[in-house]
């Protein structure tokens, strides 16, 4: 079996130990013209911790890879996939509507 790329590791290592379900992170891993693309996968409840308040978490997960990736001289992107089930977005549209009622729109 073919060892796991570091960006990988690197990535499962640190998601796995910030989630509360950490045998639901699943990371594939594509190469192609662009660079990596690592698409993250975690159980829907863990969402929040991932994405981090106003991006936070997410945004540190990006640069961690930034600099694997060029240590590496590999160009690095992170997709983190909505899971099925995440309240994530349907609380997004509910804050918005709720702040829109009162507009008269």
């Amino acid at each position: 079996m073919a060892e796991t790329p570091v960006d990988q590791q690197v990535l499962e290592t640190i998601v796995k130990s910030i989630v509360n379900h950490p045998e639901a992170v699943k990371v594939e891993r594509k190469v192609d013209e662009m660079g990596v693309l690592l698409s993250l996968k975690v159980d829907p409840q863990d969402m929040a911790q991932i994405i981090g308040r106003q991006g936070t978490t997410a945004k540190a997960l990006r640069t961690i890879l930034r600099v694997v990736g060029a240590k590496n001289r590999a160009r690095i992107n992170l997709k983190i996939e909505e899971p099925a089930g995440s309240t994530h977005t349907r609380e997004a549209d509910e804050a918005a509507d709720q702040i829109t009622e009162g507009l008269n729109l």
